[in-house]
């Protein structure tokens, strides 16, 4: 008769990802860059020797599994501490317990901590005396970039490691030997049809501890057949999973990661990749205004001149939004997304203002020229404040010989457009008032050169 009772019966109630851990490194799946033949990992195993670590990886890679499997090969006492719920008080009576440890049998402490990224720097700080002098061996384990999150002095102590999200073949992997061995879901002869495993595959976003919840759920919800036979169909498994739980966090690297994608998509003017990452990121919970501030920005620097229309679309986009909100009003972000991406592309504004103000920095508060100078006053006007200048209209073309630039800057050129969108035209007026200016230049000169001559003896 098939056993009916829940999938974890018999293991007091223990979790499938918790009973799934391996005890061997040679059961460990995925990493295969640290714990592969040659590689770190597998030689601190094989050695039974540990340094301070900082494991760095998305969730459900197997940075707890690590530690412990590490600890337990140098025959260390392994201290496991949540950043979350510990602080200083609690780190120094772990350092008093590792001083007693030693002194009595010289035995090596290993201190897990989870979520390291969530200690302050008076925390991190508490630490560092201790992994210097090697009384603690510090494993902490951190889904954000420590190069943000983690005090320098603390990661100069430890070497960083990089676990990647499992790949295809690992979830499969981890996925069978869940379901065929007795410590996982064996006993109930359970299997999952090919939709059903495609699903729980793609969904599980290369987190391990996500893909067994979820598949010691779907097996629970399925009641044995007359050969006792769980069979996982697609439907069930939908009903397990409900909705993919996004790996995303606004504040985090993943963030930075995103934004990033989008503003290179947009560039490139792809628009199928920018409303992709759009979409990710909304479905993620970021705020639709900051999406929307990032693309006006982009309209600046990336489309600029080419594309006046593109900034004006912007604004009215983000107007849009904030009249219809969400989700109605998220479709002004696809529209901005897909015309910034389809829109002729010039940084030239860009780079000329940057130009520009690196100048202003480098030459610092350079004198204005005194024939551009205002002069509101009668005491200015005898200083000689705007004196000698050209009214731009009373002149053909409303183009004058008049240099604007100080001393230092004359001949300058910071605008450079492009021959893309708007910008051939304002080029082309550019060129001609180059032409006519040169031809102002030259008609002066000739006749400067003319009243010179005829004022010769």
């Amino acid at each position: 008769m098939a056993n009916s009772a829940p999938p974890n019966a018999g293991s007091a109630w223990t979790p499938l990802a918790q009973r799934m851990r391996p005890t061997h490194l040679d059961d460990y799946v995925g990493q295969p860059h640290l714990v592969g033949p040659g590689q770190l990992l597998r030689l601190m195993w094989e050695e039974s020797r540990l340094t301070s670590l900082i494991l760095w990886g998305p969730p459900g890679v197997g940075k707890t599994t690590l530690a412990r499997l590490l600890a337990q090969k140098a025959k260390s006492e392994f201290v496991e501490f949540s950043a979350v719920l510990a602080g200083v008080k609690e780190v120094r009576e772990v350092v008093t317990a590792a001083q007693t440890r030693r002194r009595l049998g010289n035995q090596m402490t290993v201190l897990f901590v989870d979520e390291i990224h969530r200690f302050n720097k008076a925390q991190q700080d508490a630490f560092l005396p201790h992994v210097e002098n090697g009384l603690i061996t510090l494993i902490g384990a951190t889904t954000e970039n420590p190069s943000f999150e983690i005090i320098p002095a603390l990661i100069s102590r430890t070497r960083v490691l990089v676990l990647e999200p499992l790949s295809q073949a690992d979830l499969v992997a981890l996925t069978r030997k869940a379901l065929s061995e007795p410590r996982g879901l064996g006993d109930f002869k359970a299997q999952l049809t090919e939709e059903a495993e495609s699903f729980l595959l793609q969904t599980a976003g290369g987190d391990a501890r996500s893909l067994l919840n979820a598949l010691e759920l779907a097996v629970s919800l399925v009641k044995p057949n007359a050969l006792g036979e769980r069979i996982v169909t697609f439907p069930i498994m939908e009903q397990a999973i409900q909705k993919k739980a996004w790996r995303y966090d606004k504040g985090g690297e993943e963030h930075y990661n995103l934004i990033s994608a989008l503003h290179k998509s947009l560039r490139d003017s792809d628009p199928d990749a920018a409303l992709y990452w759009l979409a990710r990121m909304l479905e993620g919970g970021e705020d639709p205004v900051y999406l929307l501030r990032r693309m006006i920005r982009f309209a600046s620097e990336d489309v600029g001149l080419a594309d006046p229309q593109a900034l004006t679309l912007g604004i009215a986009c983000l107007d849009s939004f904030r009249l219809l909100g969400s989700p109605e009003g998220d479709l002004a972000l696809a529209q901005l997304a897909v015309h910034l991406a389809c829109a002729p592309k010039s940084n030239a504004v860009y780079v000329a203002f940057n130009e520009a103000r690196a100048d202003a920095q480098k030459f610092g508060p350079l004198p204005t020229p005194l024939h551009i100078r205002n002069a509101p006053t009668k005491l200015l006007k005898e200083l000689g404040y705007g004196h000698g200048y050209q009214y731009a209209h009373d002149h053909e073309d409303a183009l004058v010989d008049q240099e604007r630039l100080p001393e230092p800057l004359v001949g300058r050129q910071y605008y450079r457009p492009t021959q893309r969108g708007q910008e051939k035209t304002i080029a082309e007026f550019l060129a001609r008032r180059k032409t006519r200016l040169n031809a102002i230049k030259t008609a002066k000169s000739t006749k400067i050169n003319q009243e010179n001559k005829d004022s010769e003896p």
